[in-house]
């Protein structure tokens, strides 16, 4: 067996990239960059092969399963709403589902679920560009 070799910085900082800042906490790799704007995608209802993707309900359960995840202070009754971060649409009249990558910074593998479930499945993705009409 071998050793995990040790780093300065230790051994998950060095494996993932991660910096140390304010004296040892982990931070970004990227941690001198400045925030940028969240990019947003768009899952289309529709597969590489051309063809709808069914259940025809699709986006509703994807987007109602990830609707707990939500910025603070929204008021009451909002817990029957949908997450800004994760939006059912009809995009020229095709069933899509909107999601803000933002969604990483309430929980990591929430975005990865839904990204991966669009590639598992094999559903047209692509990032939304700013300014793009989604009517």
């Amino acid at each position: 067996m071998h050793a995990a070799l040790q780093h300065s910085q230790g051994t998950i900082a060095a494996l993932t990239g991660m910096q140390l800042v304010d004296g040892g906490r982990p931070g970004p790799a990227n941690a001198n960059m400045s925030a940028a704007t969240p990019r947003r995608y768009k899952i289309q209802g529709i597969t590489h092969e051309g063809k709808a993707f069914r259940p025809s309900d699709w986006a509703e359960r994807l987007a109602g399963a990830l609707s707990s995840f939500r910025p603070a202070g929204l008021g009451p009754g909002s817990h029957i709403l949908y997450s800004p971060y994760c939006v059912p649409r009809v995009v020229a009249g095709v069933k899509c589902v909107i999601v803000n990558e933002a969604l990483r910074e309430l929980e990591p593998m929430a975005l990865d679920f839904v990204l991966h479930f669009a590639r598992d499945n094999h559903l047209l993705t692509s990032e939304i560009a700013p300014g793009e009409d989604l009517s």
